[in-house]
């Protein structure tokens, strides 16, 4: 094992070390599931977590972590191996995530200690929609934002074309094409009836790639996160809360 010595430092290594520690903030997501039914929370990183209504994740994220996001599935069944499968959000079969969901999903998206030292969150509907969720700093001193928020009944509304089981898929994971996914580089693509469908009902969420204008939020690093699911009990129409609690559900 090496040990770090101090005096080894010249004065400029000591300077920058110091503003790196101080300037490099870890986060705790406090994810909550106030939904009537069990929620299986992803995190990529930081694995997966079965939450029952009511119960809560705290989850640790390192510094500098980007292209992050925190997630819910739906509809689990895993064995005592945590092996499984999940009608929305499902990454891999496995309870512990490694990678990202399989749309549709609501997305909490961040990262941290970015320029200026500034964390960066979003929600975001471009995957699609499966649960209602907000997604807020837990003391928003120095953010532009107290809380992101999608609470509207999107299950029930959705477009016959972007209507899957226990979800609402995005247009670009439907279509494939440059006017949904915006593949042809910056600047090349805008709102579409689709996209405009989530962003009447979400107004702070991104609903297509490059709505970034209204849908990116800045917080000082070292702030910390609170993901509520069915924020203020708002389960809106979905078959989760019907089917969930007679689906055999095995693991935590």
């Amino acid at each position: 094992m090496m040990t770090l010595s101090l005096a080894n430092f010249p004065i400029s290594s000591l300077l920058f070390l110091a503003l790196f520690l101080t300037s490099s903030h870890a986060a705790t997501f406090d994810i909550r599931n106030h939904c009537r039914y069990t929620v299986w929370a992803a995190a990529s990183p930081g694995g997966g977590r079965r939450l029952d209504p009511s119960q809560s994740w705290s989850l640790y994220v390192a510094p500098g972590t980007k292209e992050a996001r925190i997630w819910g599935r739906t509809n689990c069944n895993f064995d005592g191996s945590g092996r499984g499968h999940c009608q929305t959000g499902d990454c891999g079969g496995v309870l512990q995530c490694t990678g990202y969901g399989v749309p549709p999903n609501t997305l909490a998206e961040f990262a941290l200690n970015q320029w200026n030292n500034l964390d960066f969150i979003d929600m975001s509907l471009i995957d699609g929609f499966n649960i209602p969720m907000d997604f807020s700093p837990i003391n928003s001193a120095g953010c532009n934002t107290q809380s992101i928020k999608c609470t509207a009944n999107i299950l029930g509304e959705c477009p016959n074309e972007l209507r899957v089981p226990g979800g609402c898929q995005g247009p670009c994971t439907v279509f494939k094409t440059p006017e949904y996914c915006c593949t042809n580089g910056p600047g090349t693509c805008g709102p579409t009836n689709f996209s405009t469908f989530f962003k009447d009902r979400c107004r702070d969420a991104y609903s297509y790639p490059q709505d970034d204008a209204t849908s990116m939020f800045a917080c000082p690093g070292g702030t910390n996160y609170r993901v509520v699911f069915c924020p203020n009990g708002s389960s809106t129409s979905s078959s989760n809360s019907v089917t969930a609690n007679v689906i055999k559900m095995v693991g935590s």
